[in-house]
């Protein structure tokens, strides 16, 4: 997605990158801009309107963008492991003094240490921590904790499945996958075919390429219930942990300091 008039110094068009993103994580998340209007709702609820946040496994940097349209005078920490979304983030923020990018694995203990700053008002994260096991998890909410100032909160909205309602889960499932081959069918695009888009452009396919070196074709984690991720988050040192919002498939859960 290159243009002849670019939105930065490669002359590629992040802006289309970052919407083909949102119609591909739409394809999976319908309710996404809900989801991120809620998370936002509850940032403002609990710590203001100019928070300093870490967008935590920033991807493109989608929570970010909604932040900073909302909330002008945020500040926004991104941090992710991912070479190819987080180009298209620091093509999308180039030059915006708001936004900071570190690139850095969440399962090193030492990834804290790389942040510009010793503590967050809030710590937001979304579709991303499912990548990880319930231990490391479990480890790296103990460090959230640690990065969350007294008073601040952290959101984390994902898929949270409840193993006790199978038949739920069964015909939830049939009826998101109906409503997905029917979108597909309209030219929807996947998450495969979304990064052999990237992989074809000139200058994401550098990245693209190390991205899979890391990651392989997707990760094996873990969706542990609301109910463990909030006795984890208060176990963690949150005094507060519950669902603020969910869907069919997703839930925000909110752990507040």
């Amino acid at each position: 997605m290159t243009a002849t008039t670019g939105t930065g110094t490669t002359g590629t068009d992040w802006q289309a990158w970052q919407e083909s993103w949102d119609r591909q994580q739409e394809w999976y998340m319908p309710d996404r801009e809900e989801r991120f209007r809620i998370m936002l709702d509850m940032v403002e609820a609990c710590v203001g309107s100019e928070p300093r946040i870490l967008d935590l496994a920033c991807g493109t940097g989608s929570i970010t963008g909604r932040l900073l349209a909302r909330f002008p005078n945020a500040t926004s920490t991104g941090i992710d492991l991912d070479p190819a979304l987080l180009a298209i983030a620091r093509g999308t923020f180039e030059g915006d003094g708001r936004v900071t990018f570190v690139e850095a694995d969440l399962k090193d203990p030492d990834w804290p240490t790389r942040l510009p700053y010793e503590t967050y008002d809030a710590v937001l994260t979304a579709t991303a921590l499912h990548w990880l096991h319930s231990e490391p998890l479990a480890v790296l909410y103990g460090q959230v904790a640690e990065l969350v100032r007294d008073g601040g909160v952290f959101m984390n909205a994902d898929h949270m499945i409840d193993e006790t309602t199978p038949r739920i889960n069964a015909a939830e499932r049939a009826q998101r996958h109906a409503r997905m081959d029917q979108a597909m069918r309209g030219g929807a695009l996947d998450w495969a075919e979304w990064w052999q888009l990237a992989a074809k452009d000139p200058v994401l396919a550098g990245p693209t390429a190390r991205r899979f070196e890391i990651y392989g074709e997707h990760a094996d984690g873990d969706m542990p219930s609301v109910q463990w991720h909030a006795r984890v988050l208060r176990e963690k040192g949150f005094g507060e942990a519950r669902a603020v919002w969910c869907s069919p498939a997703d839930t925000l859960l909110l752990g507040l300091k």
